[in-house]
């Protein structure tokens, strides 16, 4: 086999002495040389325990003939960085650590790598970095899901939304804060679901951005089938993370390049498996910059096209019941694949060195969903009550929906589109007529609500908060946990040319472009001007007319930049609107 590394050898006699130097031995400067790189580090949840897979990686790659080299590039996380300016940097950091992953790559000449993440930003930038790298092996582990907390009986409330209220999710703590708000909880009991709402390492346990983009990878044909959302405390995780190290030196060994296994037909099946799983708006920023860098065009639109008439199977919070862990336990990524087959290209191929056909029927076969079951029953055991797996992924027949889970709006509002989440979304405000009430701010906003200053039939905007104009497109997740502790999720629509959290509900419709920094339509809205929803149709607009718009827009100035200073300055000088994946651009080039 013809090695990378060996090439880059021959031409840096510095190359052997300094490897040396960290102790490798004469004989491991033969051998393929495989990046590890993972976002370990003590920023959260999702990252903290990822050591040791990485250590379980490079003991794989090092037992299989070739010599691992550790790199770190550790992540942030949205719900430390949530109410204060460290929010701001939450999605430009993504393509920080895309940028670091190739300069690891680039600058030292290896011939494979391993990829581990867990969470929203950290896995797309993996898969974006692969994308760069796209000329060498690769394989990705991802660092599962928290487990769910059991809730001391005292403390269970009945919730008409969720029918398993025993078991406590990161995502239910708004809810519950908006409770102790209106003094229908004491803080004592408040507290007791934030001290528990995370009771080990791992993604948060529902179906946010960061399970969505798990999911993502192995749809994409980049992790060995089945391993997606695992719990984190599994110790099947561990031997994954082995397996990985182990079958990646195969692809060095075979030639396999990542380019081999991320197709155009790889990114139509994510985005099949996406609408399955009722998937995470941001995956319609993510995806289509994890395309751009494999060389690719996926847009929001590819989206609303492969949802419509797409099975919505997953029972899975938040627009369902069960915890994310309880994904793994009902069969996982390929149990959605055998669900929707026939939509599934089959031909493609995965970094085990087979197809995707293949691999569902191996999987059959030697006893992946049989321990699926298993679990399943262990879990309804300590439950007390008997689970079907059909009560967490439902059959293809029987699904929840049957027209995906996202359509992309489009309106002289946002000529070039916005996302809604359709699943999570009241049925009442599909078609609405609503008065605008326009914020130029997160905080503005908030404070309105909290003041009952927003009414119900309100259609509340919030701009100038893209990636340009926050910069970095905050996460609206205070805002909508606002307007639903009020009591006004089923009579007021969110309006954002920013993102939303994956536990966001309602009429939450972001992404909005162009966005108002840049002059978009939405920075033209004024108060009381009617606001026109329309989902089945896929329209916003709003009721004014074209001659009024262009006078408007005639007056309009733009904004002072927020931040003139450091990486967001830079970030908003290169960034593009979230329809292009919010990706870094020359200025000039598509590039």
């Amino acid at each position: 086999m013809k090695l990378h590394s060996q090439e880059v050898r021959k031409l840096a006699p510095e190359n052997d002495p300094l490897k040396i130097g960290m102790g490798w031995s004469v004989a491991d400067l033969d051998k393929p040389q495989i990046l590890v790189e993972s976002s370990f580090g003590d920023s959260h949840p999702g990252s903290a325990h990822l050591n040791q897979f990485v250590e379980e990686g490079v003991k794989a790659v090092n037992d299989n003939g070739g010599k691992a080299a550790r790199y770190y590039v550790t992540d942030i996380c949205d719900g430390i960085a949530q109410g204060h300016d460290g929010i701001n940097y939450s999605l430009a950091h993504r393509d920080m650590m895309t940028n670091m992953i190739e300069v690891h790559g680039m600058a030292s000449g290896f011939d494979g790598g391993m990829f581990i993440a867990s969470c929203d930003k950290s896995v797309p930038a993996i898969l974006m970095g692969i994308g760069r790298l796209k000329d060498m092996s690769a394989i990705v582990v991802t660092g599962g899901v928290m487990e769910a907390h059991t809730i001391t009986p005292k403390y269970v409330e009945n919730d008409p939304a969720c029918a398993i209220n025993e078991l406590l999710t990161l995502e239910q703590i708004g809810k519950f804060d908006a409770q102790e708000k209106r003094g229908e909880i004491p803080e004592e009991q408040l507290n007791y679901y934030k001290h528990n709402a995370c009771p080990s390492c791992g993604a948060c346990s529902f179906m946010g951005t960061a399970s969505t983009m798990q999911i993502m990878a192995e749809a994409l044909g980049l992790m060995l089938p089945g391993t997606a959302l695992m719990p984190a405390t599994a110790p099947e995780l561990k031997q994954a993370a082995y397996d990985a190290g182990k079958q990646l030196m195969k692809l060095v060994e075979k030639g396999i390049k990542a380019k081999d296994i991320v197709t155009m037909k790889s990114f139509e099946n994510a985005i099949m498996v996406h609408a399955a799983i009722s998937g995470s708006t941001n995956a319609t920023m993510h995806i289509p910059a994890i395309a751009h860098e494999f060389g690719f065009e996926v847009d929001a639109e590819t989206f609303d096209r492969m949802h419509r008439g797409a099975h919505y199977l997953l029972n899975i919070r938040p627009s369902g019941d069960w915890p994310a862990q309880y994904f793994y336990y009902a069969g996982g990524v390929p149990r959605v694949m055998e669900e929707i087959k026939d939509m599934l290209h089959l031909d493609v191929m995965t970094v085990t060195g087979k197809t995707l056909g293949e691999n569902l029927e191996e999987l059959k076969k030697n006893g992946f969903y049989d321990h699926c079951d298993e679990l399943l029953r262990e879990k309804g055991k300590l439950l007390g009550r008997e689970i079907k797996r059909t009560e967490i992924i439902h059959a293809f027949d029987d699904a929840k929906g049957t027209d995906g889970s996202i359509a992309i709006l489009k309106g002289n509002l946002a000529p070039e589109g916005c996302v809604i989440k359709h699943t999570a979304c009241p049925k009442e405000m599909f078609e609405a007529t609503l008065l605008a009430r326009p914020f130029n701010s997160e905080e503005e906003c908030i404070d309105a609500v909290l003041k009952r200053k927003v009414k119900p039939g309100d259609a509340i905007f919030i701009r100038y908060e893209g990636p340009k104009g926050g910069p970095g497109m905050r996460e609206m997740l205070n805002p909508t946990s606002a307007i639903a502790g009020m009591g006004l999720g089923s009579s007021v629509a969110l309006i954002t040319d920013g993102r939303f959290s994956g536990a966001s509900r309602g009429a939450s419709i972001g992404h909005v472009c162009p966005e108002a920094a840049v002059g978009g339509p939405i920075a033209l809205v004024e108060e009381g001007d009617i606001i026109e929803i329309n989902i089945p149709a896929n329209t916003l607009n709003v009721r004014v007319s074209d001659e009024e718009m262009a006078r408007r827009k005639a007056a309009w100035t733009p904004r002072e930049p927020k931040v003139t200073t450091g990486y967001l300055a830079r970030y908003a000088a290169l960034v593009t609107d979230a329809s292009k994946g919010a990706v870094l651009q020359v200025p000039g080039t598509n590039k």
